[in-house]
């Protein structure tokens, strides 16, 4: 099992230090949510929580995760980073495959793009981007993304996208890992057709393990179940031994490990120092 740190919505002036003794104590990577604004009034719900309240999310100070990862990057030498996850649906993916094609040849394999849909409405109002069929677009962006960082020329005809012959330069020599967040059944269609691994967060065990039995099912129908898949989810359960044991039979690959509870919390008030005390007590008695 691997473990990814999730600083949940640190204060910004931490993340240097938190990242660094993250790679000193044996984390696997560094997980960064995305999102772009808080609207004054909204009427939509989160999907992710049991009450469908975003007051949580006031205040809370969110890095852009393009900005974040190569600076991240240039203080630390193995750390992976994981975008958990990036609202690509509301972004322009010519735009989005430039930042990635130029992150990738600085700081190397060392990125899970975690993508997946905004549920908020005024998102997509703000970036002059149109709600309805947000999921076919999605899926066009993967395709395009994909195209672009081949180093190829690259052209694209889609329901919603299309791009002329395009050129991307540098590109990286790798393959970029997209990982597909989302409990829909549509975000696990989408995960198994067309992701390199999927996303969980704040499911139960009996949650995941049905989450992650269908993604099985999904991928065998889409003819990809022999091809490199990596599963990542965030669970409360990581803290036990039983819950980890449990998560691994699943079939997950990392977990996402986080200290507070973000969604009911509120801004985060812990020191630095107390942080890293979580950390390597966590490192101790599960990594050691």
């Amino acid at each position: 099992m691997k473990f990814c740190y999730n600083p949940s919505m640190c204060p910004v002036d931490q993340y240097t230090a938190l990242a660094h003794g993250a790679e000193q104590l044996g984390f696997n990577s560094l997980a960064l949510p995305d999102s772009l604004s808080f609207p004054e009034h909204s009427s939509s719900k989160y999907p992710y929580n049991g009450s469908g309240s975003r007051d949580f999310l006031k205040g809370q100070p969110f890095v852009e995760p393009m900005v974040a990862i190569p600076f991240l990057a240039a203080h630390t030498k193995t750390l992976r980073f994981v975008t958990s996850v990036y609202k690509l649906a509301v972004r322009q993916p010519l735009v989005v495959a430039k930042q990635l094609s130029s992150l990738l040849s600085l700081c190397g394999d060392r990125l899970d793009f975690g993508v997946g849909i905004s549920p908020w409405p005024e998102d997509f109002e703000g970036c002059q981007i149109p709600w309805e069929k947000r999921g076919q677009r999605l899926n066009e962006q993967i395709d395009i993304l994909r195209g672009l960082l081949s180093g190829d020329f690259f052209s694209y005809q889609g329901q919603q996208l299309s791009i002329d012959s395009m050129q991307l330069c540098p590109t990286p020599e790798f393959a970029l890992p997209i990982l597909i967040g989302g409990h829909s059944d549509a975000a696990l269609k989408r995960a198994a057709r067309l992701g390199d691994g999927w996303i969980g967060a704040g499911a139960s065990l009996d949650e995941y393990r049905q989450l992650i039995d269908t993604l099985k099912e999904y991928r065998k129908v889409y003819e990809r179940e022999h091809l490199p898949f990596r599963i990542q989810v965030a669970s409360g359960d990581v803290f036990s031994q039983r819950g980890l044991d449990a998560l691994t039979e699943m079939g997950v690959d990392e977990c996402h490990v986080a200290f507070r509870n973000a969604y009911e919390d509120g801004v985060d008030q812990s020191s630095l120092a107390q942080k890293q005390d979580q950390l390597a007590c966590f490192a101790q008695r599960f990594m050691s």
